[in-house]
């Protein structure tokens, strides 16, 4: 049996444990073949430093996607997640659509916020081509800044506890026909993890783990791509986003251990060994 494929569509930030330089290693270790098609490069990701560069890949992506076509690749998932401009918005739904075949899972991390804030680059435009590129995927990951812009609600308004993160993914679920893993969700005030609405199942689960009570960047990307990596080795969405959970946690407790400066992201280098079982 061949690896399977991902097409990983976010940008590549050279310092600071995100996007690419996250999914990547990720998906490798995994057991899983990982295909970047850049979006921007970075020097650094944006949170906490200043002067960073950045390098529009805008113009090269639509060339990529063209050969890649021409070459007959087939990929076994589309995992699309940070985006440079209102225009890769409409060219990752067109990789979809040109890409996708029966059995290929299409992810979509609707990058647009955190915190309840919208990040600096995200226009009203750019958020509602993002609600619309959402329409296309097989999964999505928002977190609850991103619930709230996908549901055009208030970020205050969202029901809060366990039975509110249920009712949130099933109004993502589109009725039922998209599975929806909403991050940073919590049934209490010591535990966090995801709700997961299982479109195949019609189910609905909550995936719980120890909080570490600090706040970290690129985790969002960490459990996106555990999950992506999961679900193309067969793993069903809840099983995934639990395999997802438990590898942010670790991340997140070593990460914490040895005081790692937020702006670096989670230390998750030393422990890819436990994403490793199972692959030859």
């Amino acid at each position: 049996m061949s690896t399977p494929r991902v097409a990983a569509i976010h940008d590549m930030s050279g310092f600071g444990r995100c996007s690419l330089t996250v999914a990547i290693p990720i998906l490798s270790a995994m057991g899983v073949q990982c295909c970047p098609l850049p979006t921007a490069f970075l020097s650094t990701h944006t949170g906490g430093f200043e002067g960073f560069t950045f390098l529009d890949m805008t113009g090269e992506m639509p060339k990529v996607a063209a050969h890649w076509k021409s070459l007959g690749l087939d990929f076994q998932a589309i995992y699309s997640g940070f985006l440079g401009s209102e225009r890769q918005i409409g060219m990752v739904e067109d990789f979809i659509r040109d890409f996708r075949a029966p059995g290929t899972i299409a992810v979509v991390d609707p990058v647009m916020g955190d915190h309840g804030k919208v990040y600096q680059t995200y226009t009203p435009a750019m958020c509602a081509g993002t609600a619309h590129l959402a329409e296309q995927a097989d999964v999505i990951t928002p977190n609850l800044t991103e619930a709230a812009l996908l549901l055009g609600v208030p970020y205050e308004a969202l029901p809060s506890g366990g039975d509110g993160c249920r009712e949130i993914v099933e109004r993502l679920s589109l009725g039922g026909r998209r599975s929806v893993v909403l991050t940073g969700a919590s049934t209490a005030p010591e535990l966090t993890g995801a709700m997961c609405y299982d479109a195949r199942t019609g189910r609905t689960e909550a995936v719980q783990t120890r909080r570490v009570p600090r706040v970290f960047y690129g985790t969002g990307d960490v459990f996106t791509s555990v999950l992506t990596g999961a679900l193309v080795k067969g793993k069903s969405l809840t099983d995934a986003a639990g395999e997802a959970v438990e590898f942010v946690r670790a991340c997140a407790e070593r990460t914490a251990r040895i005081q790692l400066p937020l702006r670096e992201g989670v230390d998750f280098e030393p422990l890819l060994g436990l994403l490793t079982g199972g692959a030859p």
